[in-house]
């Protein structure tokens, strides 16, 4: 008999859940990286570092997770183009490479949090008893 699928892959329901969540990540990185003007809120140091790298780890970890590489290369892509597209987009925003680094850190993060995650890392060793 088969194994039954692992992680996201074992109901159709929970498939279906993560792609609804991976799109309401999807609109928040818009947002966030598009619509949201700098100076609209508190902005202590370089926390929007720590921004970009959460709005790629997300849903690239989710997307690995769902098995869906199609949708990481689309976000790898928006990571390199996403700057540029600010500075010439908007006028309240501007492209910095750091941000661009960032981005990629979080790609990194997510892929590196999902794999583990579904090779089994997150379970403890079992005990064998001789």
């Amino acid at each position: 008999m088969p194994a039954p699928p692992e992680g996201l892959d074992a109901s159709p329901w929970r498939r279906r859940g993560g792609y609804l969540v991976l799109v309401a990540l999807a609109a928040c990185q818009v947002w966030a990286l598009y619509l949201y003007a700098p100076g609209q809120g508190p902005n202590p140091g370089h926390v929007d570092k720590l921004v970009h790298v959460a709005l790629f780890a997300v849903p690239v970890a989710l997307a690995v997770a769902l098995r869906l590489r199609w949708v990481v290369t689309l976000l790898v892509l928006h990571a390199l183009v996403s700057e540029p597209l600010q500075g010439l987009l908007t006028r309240q925003r501007e492209a910095d490479v750091w941000d661009t680094v960032a981005d990629g850190i979080g790609i990194v993060i997510g892929v590196a949090v999902a794999r583990r995650f579904r090779t089994g890392g997150d379970r403890l060793p079992t005990e064998s008893t001789s």
